[in-house]
């Protein structure tokens, strides 16, 4: 019996929604009037994280430590020690490359109750270019020891992951991206988020997709043009990378007997890496992966980077096809 938490199965396409970086502020804005234990560091970015909607209503809890992550996550730790609960937020490249002595230090080896945030992750920010996409966040941050990993799908996921990463005791990183999205789910009902579960957004006996962040959409997309083609898809949102629902994998594997992993992040480290490694301790699967690949990305408009790097819906059913050949 599978332990992935099903989701409604609605009808209509998916409609463009929010940026999941501005569902996180509206989201820390509201949560923070619910604790006062909520302080916000942040490196100088709040008008592109959007702490800055946090900032205005509780200025005395916000602190821009300016362009120094390392700084700004040593800050965050210390107010951890104090009591607090501390939401650390940056580009997820600075936040994750710039400061990852500091994390491992600072926040993880101590066990500190310290919510990391990487905003502008992954190739789709477009414009801005390699230097600014965080592709290689979530690897770093599965690294860490004790570290919960994050990445929702859409701004409805966006809401409970963070509300989920204020509720736990430790360590947890969150990855938000900074352009539209489709709206996977309509309403918190439609979206059963915890931490360690799956989502079950798509049925099908065929072959599982498993995703997360935009790769969720992508998915879905997959799931209507395989079905066209008579193959029967099931997508499982895995927004929690660590904890992994292992659970949910080998029910996968048994029930539909090949997997498809598809994230916006390197190849080495991420979602697909952990999920080859529980498969392969418990029930070797054929495997196929969708990710950016063992490269950078270049500056262009993010809907242009995601076709040629290869992370569409039909990038997707080719990975499907490859994996159902080899059932």
């Amino acid at each position: 019996m599978t332990t992935a938490v099903a989701a409604p199965e609605p009808t209509a396409s998916l409609r463009l929604g929010t940026p999941t970086r501005d569902a996180f502020g509206r989201a820390l804005q509201a949560l923070g009037r619910t604790d006062e234990r909520i302080v916000v560091v942040d490196g100088d970015v709040g008008n592109s994280t959007r702490t800055e909607w946090f900032a205005a209503d509780f200025p005395e809890r916000f602190f821009n430590v300016g362009i120094a992550e390392s700084n700004l996550v040593g800050v965050a730790g210390g107010l951890a020690g104090a009591g607090k609960i501390p939401v650390a937020a940056s580009f997820a490249c600075f936040l994750m490359c710039n400061a990852f002595d500091q994390l491992r230090m600072a926040v993880a080896f101590p066990g500190l109750n310290v919510k990391l945030v990487g905003s502008h992750a992954g190739i789709s920010i477009g414009e801005d270019g390699p230097s600014q996409m965080g592709i290689e966040d979530v690897a770093l941050a599965c690294s860490l020891p004790g570290v919960q990993v994050l990445v929702p799908a859409d701004e409805v996921a966006t809401h409970l992951a963070l509300q989920a990463a204020i509720e736990h005791t430790g360590p947890v990183y969150m990855r938000v991206g900074r352009g539209d999205v489709p709206v996977v789910y309509e309403s918190a009902d439609e979206c059963p988020f915890a931490l360690g579960k799956a989502i079950r957004v798509r049925d099908g006996s065929d072959v599982t997709i498993v995703a997360n962040g935009l790769m969720v959409a992508a998915a879905v997309d997959a799931h209507r043009k395989l079905a066209a083609r008579g193959i029967s898809a099931r997508v499982l949102d895995m927004a929690s990378v660590k904890p992994l629902d292992t659970a949910a994998l080998l029910d996968a594997a048994e029930e539909t007997g090949a997997l498809v992993v598809a994230e916006e992040h390197l190849a080495h480290g991420g979602l697909g890496s952990v999920v080859a490694m529980a498969l392969a301790q418990a029930r070797p699967t054929p495997l196929e992966f969708v990710n950016v690949g063992d490269r950078y990305a270049e500056s262009g408009p993010g809907d242009e980077l995601l076709v040629k790097y290869g992370l569409t819906g039909d990038d997707i059913v080719a990975a499907v096809e490859r994996a159902l050949a080899r059932k």
